[in-house]
């Protein structure tokens, strides 16, 4: 089957005018008439998944976060990025990312159902496509009352974590939970505008945590990796569906970094 053809079918369900202005989605190296039989999906197009990739005998590479996201004035191996790039070519894999199209039609509704939350809405709408809203995080009940602490048990198990960062009083009880994976930054006023007692989220700085907690919201940071992992498996049950002839391998979950 042909780049094109895949991407055809991706963008189908994914299409890039759901990323949001700043994004960079889509092919972002390689050929559209490139034949493919097998495909490698990760987070993040690192030295290591593209070695992966390479050593696996795969003809595509699919990734959440785009390689190339700032405007380049040159591609060579003088530099980080380039270098992967210049590999991914070399090597003849067609390189496709998509981002934040996944992040608002999909990601959230991954993560919502992985913690068992009911009665939910999107969190900050940011499309409305045919009608319906659509948006980056949802927002829920989680199934049961429960304090702080137990909550930060339960996102541990549901998401498969080891460690957390939390801002706010473990002992609140807390019910309302809002979701937004990956940088949730941004998405702490539309939680506390919604009234959530908790959101889930990652890369919450010092003073967003402080801030949230002024507002009466607690945040649990499980991490930018540790809430976006989940792409990589719904990913691959998306593509063994719609393409059954082809070869559909991961990179392995690994956290980028170690809590000591």
């Amino acid at each position: 089957m042909l780049c094109k053809e895949i991407t055809k079918v991706i963008e189908a369900a994914y299409p890039r005018e759901a990323a949001l202005d700043f994004d960079n989605v889509g092919l972002l190296a390689g050929r559209n008439e490139k034949e493919v039989h097998r495909m490698y999906i990760a987070l993040d197009a690192t030295g290591d998944v593209i070695k992966q990739a390479e050593a696996a005998g795969a003809d595509m590479l699919i990734t959440h976060h785009p390689l190339i996201f700032s405007p380049l004035k040159s591609v060579t191996d003088t530099n980080f990025i380039g270098r992967r790039l210049v590999e991914l070519i070399q090597s003849d894999i067609a390189y496709y990312a998509m981002h934040t199209n996944y992040d608002v039609l999909r990601m959230a509704y991954v993560a919502e159902k992985m913690l068992g939350l009911e009665k939910t809405e999107v969190l900050d709408t940011t499309i409305q496509i045919e009608g319906k809203e659509d948006g980056i995080g949802r927002i829920g009940e989680l199934p049961y009352k429960m304090s702080l602490k137990e909550c930060c048990g339960y996102v541990k198990h549901k998401l498969k974590l080891d460690s957390l960062k939390i801002f706010g009083d473990m002992q609140r009880e807390v019910k309302r939970l809002a979701v937004s994976p990956g940088s949730g930054h941004s998405a702490v006023q539309a939680a506390v505008v919604k009234k959530a007692d908790v959101l889930v989220t990652g890369d919450i700085g010092h003073h967003d945590g402080l801030d949230a907690v002024e507002q009466g919201l607690s945040v649990i940071d499980a991490g930018h990796y540790g809430t976006e992992y989940i792409f990589i498996d719904d990913m691959k049950r998306f593509l063994e569906k719609n393409f059954p002839d082809l070869e559909i391998m991961t990179a392995p979950i690994v956290h980028p970094f170690q809590v000591v």
